[in-house]
């Protein structure tokens, strides 16, 4: 049986040793238990540990539990996330299930029914076995069920994203929910055709990365998918940003963490590699067939960045021109993003809170992007180049300086002197004390 990993996330310390010894004493299969007061805190536990399960309260200062489920996801998209409040919100209970929450359970307490949640997280957090078909296609009939869109339902919306004009009243009457206002589309091109399978068994990948998709969707998702090609899935994506933007986590965010997600399950549970892009959010039906379009021109950027599996339109069609930029204009743009987004970080690696999305919205690029970019141009990935000058700086002023070890956590952007020095020691080997002996 797998062993895991919890990070307890609460602002209050003497809940996160409560639910610790709760986890402790209940013969779960728990290898590590991991505990953060504040959510940047946590992030760097996310960071550096394999952790399976996350364990937050949502109001917490400085970075609130939905912020903090938004940047573990982005970091990593399988970690489980488990919300525990004393706010019995609808809107927050709403977010957190949209970015991947099992659950929300209501402080105080009910210590049984919140093992049994755990239990159950666990259990389906176990990582199935990369097979893509090696169980044989009977295996995949059995774990996923034939699940598609009607043939009318299918060719209304294909007529819908080609901007054939379509009318409402007969799209409700076959059954579509196209009220929008906002729409967007992702677009799936799966790794299949070209797999050492038979034809029967390829047909059933098809069927079982439709249903993995679906699933992931399914809930707070206002969508409709459906196969728009033979390798190709089609995901309509609907919103109402009154409601949606009130979280915070913007609808582009969301939809990477969703893209990202369904990179990896498609992977981890049937071995296929696919190509996903995202196209930005517009009001009204009749930009569908632009959205669609969008979503086509992102998948073909893979063919210059064949490491790199989602793509956002807006990230590689910057303004208002119509063409498409050329290899040595996406060069050009990219190393513009690169070196401005180390500019920032060198001017503010010691700011307390600093965060990806935070270098991302500076430069208007998605965070997604700015990663791979960075990671490419870089050789390090953007979090280890912040540590790096972390790092650096308070070996300098550990070395030359009389400051206490609280006076340089604080210089160099961490929030208390304990997880300071357990980055320190991570780094150098040696504590701070050790290190200026």
């Amino acid at each position: 049986m797998p062993v895991y990993t919890v990070l307890i996330v609460d602002d209050e310390p003497l809940i996160c040793q409560g639910i610790r010894s709760l986890l402790a004493d209940s013969g779960l299969p728990i290898r590590n238990i991991v505990t953060a007061t504040s959510g940047h805190e946590a992030l760097d536990h996310v960071r550096m540990e394999d952790v399976d399960l996350i364990i937050t309260d949502i109001q917490m200062p400085g970075m609130s539990g939905i912020e903090l489920m938004h940047q573990a996801k982005m970091i990593k998209p399988w970690v489980q996330t488990f919300v525990v409040s004393a706010h019995e919100s609808f809107q927050y209970a709403q977010m957190a299930i949209r970015l991947g929450a099992k659950d929300y359970l209501i402080k105080p307490l009910d210590h049984g029914q919140f093992l049994d949640r755990v239990r159950d997280v666990l259990l389906t957090a176990e990582k199935p076995k990369e097979t893509g078909l090696a169980e044989g296609a009977e295996a995949v009939r059995e774990r996923f069920r034939m699940r598609e869109l009607k043939p009318r339902q299918i060719e209304a919306l294909k007529g819908l994203l080609e901007g054939a004009p379509q009318d409402a009243e007969s799209l409700e009457a076959l059954g579509l929910d196209v009220r929008g206002p906002y729409f967007s589309v992702i677009k799936l091109q799966l790794e299949i055709e070209d797999r050492p399978f038979a034809g029967k068994e390829k047909e059933l990948l098809r069927y079982g990365a439709l249903n993995i998709v679906c699933e992931l969707l399914d809930g707070e998702w206002r969508h409709h998918a459906f196969f728009s090609g033979r390798d190709e899935i089609t995901v309509v994506l609907q919103w109402d940003l009154s409601r949606d933007q009130e979280a915070s986590v913007s609808p582009i965010h969301q939809m990477e963490m969703l893209a990202r997600s369904m990179h990896h399950n498609l992977r981890k549970v049937l071995g296929i590699g696919c190509t996903l892009g995202i196209s930005q959010v517009l009001t009204g039906l009749r930009y569908l067939p632009e959205l669609n379009e969008q979503s086509r021109k992102a998948i073909e950027w893979n063919r210059s960045h064949d490491d790199h599996h989602v793509f956002y339109y807006g990230d590689l069609q910057r303004g208002p021109v119509r063409e498409d930029p050329t290899e040595e204009e996406l060069r050009v743009q990219n190393n513009r993003i690169v070196e401005t987004a180390k500019a920032y970080i060198d001017e503010h690696y010691a700011k307390k809170g600093l965060t990806l999305l935070e270098v991302a919205q500076q430069i208007h690029v998605s965070p997604n992007y700015l990663s791979y970019l960075f990671k490419k141009y870089m050789g390090c990935n953007l979090w280890e180049y912040v540590v790096k000058l972390r790092m650096e700086e308070s070996r300098r002023l550990l070395l030359n300086t009389d400051l206490r070890r609280y006076e340089i956590a604080e210089r160099v952007g961490y929030e208390s002197p304990e997880h300071f020095s357990k980055m320190f020691k991570k780094y150098f080997g040696a504590s701070p004390s050790e290190l200026k002996k």
